[in-house]
Parts: C-alpha cells; structure tokens; sequence
C-alpha cells in the first residue's frame, strides 16, 4: 500500500495529537486548573478517538501497534492511579515527571516533523 505525503503528515499529526493529549491527562495530576478547564469527559472523548484512529493505521505494524498501545496504557493508568488516590508520593510524582519529559521530547519531534512535510506540500 503506497502512503501519500499527505498520509504521512496526517499519521505524524495524529501521534502528535495523541501525545499533547496523554501529556495533558498527567498534567492533571499536578494542576487543579488543569482539571478544571478541560473536563474529563472532553479529554476522555479526545484521547479515544485519537488512540483509535492510530491502532486502526498502525495495524500495518503489530510491533509499532503494541509499543504504542502499552505506552497509552501505562500513562492512562499512571494518571488514574494518581487521579483516584487525590494525592502524589515523591516516587509517584518522578515517574509522571519522566513520562512527560518522554512524551514531550516525542511531540517536540513530531511537530518539527509534521511542520517540514507541511512546508513541502
């Protein structure tokens, strides 16, 4: 199957997408703001419907697919362990810090990514 230009910036956009997302789901273990301006429900509703949209175009590569689902996984579950605790221990807190440095270095790549391929469309 042959992958337009334009089905390469849309796969980088969509990872890009998924990541602000996960990143914004451990910022709310932090930021009571956070919570407050993006509801739940919104995040939730963004988050799937991004998630699905990657594991449908990543059914290509079961190992991509796999790498990608057991990140969203570990982070969403990160984030309700400390959601549902109300609370964050030092041990706790360090493992989200790593998990947005990595998702942030991931978005910070991707959007230079997705920027290049735009400017040579």
């Amino acid at each position: 199957m042959a992958v337009s230009p334009k089905d390469q910036t849309d796969i980088a956009a969509a990872l890009v997408r998924l990541y602000v997302f996960l990143t914004q789901y451990l910022d709310r273990c932090f930021d009571e703001a956070a919570r407050k301006n993006y509801p739940d429900a919104e995040l939730k509703e963004h988050l799937d419907a991004t998630r699905r949209q990657l594991m449908e175009i990543l059914s290509v590569n079961p190992v991509v697919k796999r790498k990608l689902g057991d990140e969203c996984d570990r982070i969403l579950t990160l984030g309700a362990s400390c959601l549902k605790s109300g609370g964050v221990d030092s041990k706790t807190r360090e493992i989200i810090q790593a998990e947005r440095a990595i998702l942030q270095n991931k978005t910070i790549a991707l959007s230079d990514l997705v920027a290049v391929y735009r400017a040579l469309a």
